[in-house]
């Protein structure tokens, strides 16, 4: 086996061993009785890009911690618009949550250092 090969096929297994390690991370977090509330207490590394849940397992949500955080068939579209199973529904607001204390949306969360506030603009009013 040329030493190319071996280092690919290590790279690959060590890949493989933290995707186990992040999936193992994000389940113990689904498991639990209650999310954490501030954003530090959040999975590091690659466990922070997944999700709890996602289509190929929608009825996740259903149960245990993740039961608060509604459908999981729910998709927020750039122009503000909500589908719920493909389908839009009338009111987007009612999908809204408070946003994370600290976090991005929050309008009491100190601007990082060259950042500027972000001005939310109203929708014009059609006549």
């Amino acid at each position: 086996m040329a030493p190319d090969d071996e280092k690919r096929r290590a790279a690959e297994q060590e890949s493989k061993d933290e995707d186990e390690k992040a999936h193992g991370e994000m389940d113990r977090l689904a498991e639990a009785d209650e999310l954490p509330s501030d954003l530090s207490e959040w999975p590091k590394g690659r466990a922070k890009f997944l999700t709890l849940g996602g289509s190929e397992d929608a009825d996740r949500y259903g149960e245990g911690a993740t039961a608060g955080l509604g459908s999981a068939e729910v998709e927020h579209h750039t122009d503000g618009s909500v589908s719920v199973g493909g389908e839009q529904v009338d009111n987007p607001e009612d999908f809204k949550g408070e946003p994370i204390p600290g976090g991005p949306t929050d309008p009491n969360s100190p601007a990082i250092a060259g950042e500027r506030k972000r001005v939310v603009k109203e929708p014009p009013v059609q006549t």
